[in-house]
């Protein structure tokens, strides 16, 4: 295991999902809930199958594609999806 790799990745997650509509629909479900272990254990299954769907696909892509190529189609993606997101709120 490479663990610079490891840290760096945990730390960018990390700080990508802090304030996140990912936390805050956590922090919505667990305040509406009876049950704080059943969110916590809903949350963590959720976002780790989008963890390992993402690997999956960068792995794949990462084979098809030059990684440059995929991270400026990946930001390029957000932006636009953040843009999108902002004019249907107006």
């Amino acid at each position: 295991m490479d663990w610079k790799v490891f840290a760096t990745t945990f730390a960018t997650i990390f700080l990508a999902e802090m304030g996140d509509k990912t936390q805050f629909a956590a922090l919505a479900a667990s305040a509406g809930s009876r049950s704080t272990l059943s969110v916590l254990l809903a949350v963590v299954l959720a976002l780790s199958l989008a963890g390992v769907l993402g690997v999956i696909a960068g792995k794949y892509l990462g084979t098809l594609l030059d990684p440059r190529a995929i991270k400026w189609v990946s930001g390029s993606l957000f932006i636009a999806v953040g843009v999108w997101i902002l004019i249907g709120k107006g």
